[in-house]
């Protein structure tokens, strides 16, 4: 037997999303069914929604969902009805990088969350007039008022935890901050330097400021989000439209360059920038996403001196460790992450999309 719930669905690349009914199978045995409470809205959603990935359209997407346990599979563990819960990306849980403690980079992570619309099996959860849907979408496709979830995506958090709060841990949160945790680990007294004062970019500066990094350096185009950066903990901010932000770093650093950056705004000639800031042994982490075949070119012999360029998925995150401690930091006002919240109503969905993508909000959450 289905379950009817209402989704948001895109129709195809470009489209808006539209609230329609959609069916959930029952969760199988591996599987949960969760009622939303919130979901985030990030920018790989909107990346999908126009087309500019191959997620297969119709579908749901929606990967930063929170809610309520409803029903559990025979085989789940994890969790039991009632249990609140955080939504996170899928992985197999058998390969060697799952096994190792890296989930982010699973053997089957492409298909198993951004590309491949179903389970590992071909499958969706997810149907409309008996047709199946682009579902699964990490694990969950969370824009929907009920979503069949993979076990291995799900964090039980306390129940008097706000949900609606903590929804963004379930990606732009953790990478932000595993970038900052999990690669650099800031020793005392080290330059740090984040580009892009988006949600991504601000997590790393909170981040950042629970460790003994010296200095933390903020980039971006907007006036207002550098301040808030500076509320955050950045120590030193640089406006892009006004200075050259090579000359700058060196100023704030001394000449040295700093000991990590962290590249949220998938330009590459930002990311340059952030290369050719580092001090030797220094080392650039990719977070922001180009278009597929995008390249950059670096001088080689710069690199010599022990410098790294590296990429990054969802902060290299084992998520039963890492979010648990997101949420106690959220709670405890450590890690102010409501500063770059906006809420909207589910119906509100395109307006959401809309603030995103004017800058309007950095993080908008969508509630249930």
């Amino acid at each position: 037997m289905t379950i009817t719930t209402t989704a948001a669905v895109v129709e195809n690349g470009g489209a808006a999303f539209e609230l329609e009914e959609v069916q959930l199978d029952q969760p199988r045995p591996n599987e949960v069914l969760v009622r939303l409470v919130a979901a985030g809205v990030c920018h790989t959603d909107l990346g999908v929604a126009s087309g500019a990935l191959p997620f297969p359209l119709p579908g749901v997407l929606g990967h930063e969902g929170a809610g309520i346990v409803e029903r559990v599979g025979e085989s789940v563990n994890a969790v039991v009805p009632g249990d609140h819960v955080l939504c996170s990306f899928a992985s197999c849980g058998g390969c060697d990088n799952c096994r190792q403690g890296h989930p982010a980079y699973c053997r089957t992570w492409l298909p198993l969350n951004l590309i491949g619309g179903s389970r590992p099996d071909g499958t969706s959860p997810v149907t409309r007039a008996g047709r199946e849907l682009g579902g699964h979408f990490f694990g969950q496709s969370s824009f929907a008022r009920f979503a069949v979830v993979a076990e291995r995506s799900l964090v039980k958090v306390d129940s008097a935890a706000p949900l609606d709060l903590l929804a963004p841990l379930g990606c732009g949160v953790q990478t932000g901050a595993g970038a900052v945790w999990n690669v650099l680990k800031p020793r005392p007294g080290e330059h740090v330097l984040v580009t892009g004062a988006g949600a991504v970019g601000l997590s790393a500066v909170m981040a950042a400021r629970l460790t003994p990094a010296a200095t933390i350096i903020v980039v971006d185009r907007v006036p207002e989000r550098l301040e808030l950066a500076k509320v955050l903990g950045a120590t030193d901010t640089i406006d892009a439209t006004n200075s050259d932000v090579g000359e700058r770093v060196a100023a704030i650093t001394g000449g040295l360059g700093v000991h990590g950056a962290v590249e949220t705004t998938g330009n590459v000639g930002v990311l340059r920038t952030t290369v050719e800031a580092l001090a030797p042994r220094g080392t650039s982490v990719i977070v922001g996403a180009p278009p597929f075949g995008t390249t950059v070119a670096l001088d080689v012999n710069a690199m010599i001196p022990g410098r790294t360029v590296t990429g990054l998925t969802l902060g290299d995150s084992e998520i039963r460790t890492l979010i648990p401690v997101l949420v106690d930091l959220v709670v405890s006002g450590r890690f102010p992450l409501d500063k770059l919240i906006s809420f909207y109503d589910f119906a509100d969905i395109n307006t959401a999309v809309a603030d995103m993508t004017s800058g309007a909000a950095i993080k908008p959450v969508l509630r249930f």
